[in-house]
C-alpha cells in the first residue's frame, strides 16, 4: 500500500511539472468567451415571459424555445466552425463567429414574430459556438491528460460564475430598460471580450497541426473521430447529461415563478444553484490530477443517478415538494455535474490532440443535437409538476452510467 502511495505521488508530480505553465489571464480569456455563450442563455431566462407576450405567444411552455434552440445554433455551428480552426487557426473562426453572433442579436432585437426570434437564436448559437469551440481546441493545444482535465474545470469554474449573476442582471436591465436591453448587453459585452482577445491571445494552432482545407475535411475529420470508440462514449454521456441539464434551464423559470410563486426570488434561487455547480467544479479541479478524471467522473455519475432515482421514488405521486427540500435534491444534483462536464469533455478531447478543432466540433455537436430533443421533450411535459424533470435525470443518468460500465468493461478486458 505505501509503494502505491509513493508511486501515485510520483506520477501527480511527473504529471504537473511536465505541463506548460498555468498562466491566470488565458484562463480568465477563455472563460470569457464561453461566458458570452452562459450570458446569451441565463440572461434571458427573467426575460422569456416578457419577450412570450411581445411576439404574441399564447402557450408558455413555447417560450422555452427561447434556450433550446440557441442549443440547437451551438451544435450545427460547431460541426462547422470546429474544423475551419484546424485549417485556418484558433483566432479567425473567432472572429467569423462573432459576427454571425452581432448580425443574429441585430434579428433578436428588430423582429416582430416569434418565428423570426427563434431563427435570430439559432443563428447565436451559431455564433457562439466558435468561442466554445475554440476556447476548447485551444485548452487541448496547450494541455493534454489529467492536466488538461484541470485547466477546463478552472475554466468552467469561472464560467459558471456568469449564470450565478446573468439571471439578476437580465432582471436589473428589465426594471431599468426593457428585455431589448439584454440583447443589447450582450453586444457589448462581446465586443469587450473579443478586443481582449485580439490584443492578447496568441495563436495556439501550431503551423505543423494545421490541416488542409479541403472538400474532405469534414469526413476525414469525422472518420479520424470515430475510430476512436472512448471518445464516442464519452461525447454520448456528455450527450445524455447536457440534455437532462438542459431541461433544467429551459424549465427552470416555470417552475420556479409558476408552480412555487417565486418570481421575484427566481434570480436568487437560479443564482444559489449555480454555486454549487461552481464549488464542485472548483473541487474537481483540485483533486483531478491526483485521483483521475476517469474514477471522478463515474463516481459522480453513480452520485446523479441515485439522487435523481431518490427523488423520484419519494414523490412518485406528482405533487411538488416543500421549497427546502426541490432546493436541496437540486443542489446535490448539480453539485454532482460539476465533477461531471469538464471531466467528460477531457476524457473525450484526451486522444484527439492531433484533430483539436475538429475534435471539440464533433463532440460539441454530438452531445448538443441529442440535448435540444431531450429537452424539448420533457420540458413539455414540466407544467404543473417537477416530477418529469427528475425522471428525464435518472433516465439518462442511468444510460450514462451503463456507458460508463461498458467502457470499464472493455478496458478491464484489454
Amino acid at each position: 500500500m505505501q509503494h502505491r502511495g509513493v508511486t501515485s505521488k510520483f506520477l501527480y508530480i511527473y504529471a504537473v511539472q511536465n505541463q506548460p505553465k498555468l498562466k491566470i489571464e488565458f484562463v480568465l480569456l477563455m472563460a470569457a468567451l464561453m461566458s458570452l455563450v452562459a450570458l446569451s442563455i441565463d440572461a434571458m431566462l427573467p426575460a422569456l415571459p416578457d419577450i412570450g407576450n411581445a411576439l404574441n405567444v399564447e402557450d408558455p411552455n413555447k417560450n422555452q424555445l427561447l434556450i433550446t434552440m440557441i442549443f440547437l445554433g451551438l451544435g450545427v455551428g460547431q460541426l462547422i466552425l470546429g474544423p475551419l480552426s484546424d485549417s485556418f487557426g484558433r483566432k479567425p473562426v473567432v472572429y467569423i463567429g462573432f459576427v454571425i453572433f452581432a448580425i443574429a442579436s441585430y434579428l433578436c432585437l428588430t423582429t416582430k414574430t416569434f418565428e423570426l426570434m427563434i431563427a435570430g437564436r439559432i443563428l447565436q448559437g451559431i455564433g457562439l459556438s466558435a468561442m466554445r469551440t475554440v476556447a476548447i481546441a485551444m485548452v487541448r493545444d496547450l494541455y493534454d491528460g489529467d492536466y488538461m482535465a484541470k485547466i477546463l474545470s478552472i475554466v468552467v469554474m469561472t464560467f459558471i460564475l456568469v449564470p450565478v449573476i446573468a439571471p439578476t442582471l437580465g432582471q436589473w436591465l428589465m426594471d431599468l430598460f426593457n428585455w431589448e436591453a439584454i440583447f443589447v448587453f450582450n453586444l457589448i459585452f462581446g465586443i469587450a471580450v473579443l478586443i481582449w482577445f485580439w490584443q492578447r491571445q496568441p495563436e495556439t494552432l501550431k503551423p505543423e497541426y494545421k490541416i488542409p482545407f479541403t472538400g474532405r475535411l469534414f469526413i476525414d475529420g469525422g472518420k479520424e473521430f470515430f475510430r476512436h470508440k472512448d471518445a464516442v462514449a464519452y461525447t454520448l454521456v456528455s450527450g445524455f447529461i447536457t440534455g437532462s441539464f438542459m431541461v433544467w434551464l429551459s424549465t427552470s423559470q416555470q417552475i420556479f415563478e409558476m408552480q412555487y410563486n417565486l418570481k421575484a426570488e427566481f434570480p436568487y434561487i437560479f443564482a444559489s444553484l449555480a454555486i454549487a455547480v461552481g464549488f464542485s467544479t472548483f473541487t474537481n479541479s483540485r483533486i483531478v490530477v491526483r485521483y483521475g478524471m476517469w474514477k471522478i467522473a463515474y463516481w459522480a455519475i453513480i452520485a446523479y443517478c441515485l439522487i435523481s432515482i431518490s427523488y423520484v421514488l419519494f414523490h412518485l405521486n406528482g405533487n411538488n415538494p416543500s421549497f427546502a427540500i426541490l432546493i436541496t435534491f437540486f443542489a446535490l444534483q448539480f453539485f454532482s455535474v460539476g465533477f461531471i462536464f469538464g471531466n467528460m469533455r477531457a476524457l473525450a478531447m484526451q486522444p484527439l490532440g492531433h484533430i483539436a478543432g475538429i475534435g471539440a466540433a464533433i463532440n460539441g455537436f454530438i452531445s448538443t443535437v441529442m440535448a435540444v430533443p431531450i429537452a424539448n421533450y420533457i420540458g413539455s411535459f414540466v407544467d404543473t409538476s417537477v416530477l418529469p424533470l427528475f425522471i428525464g435525470f435518472s433516465i439518462f443518468g442511468i444510460l450514462s452510467l451503463l456507458t460508463f460500465l461498458r467502457i470499464k468493461y472493455k478496458k478491464n478486458l484489454n
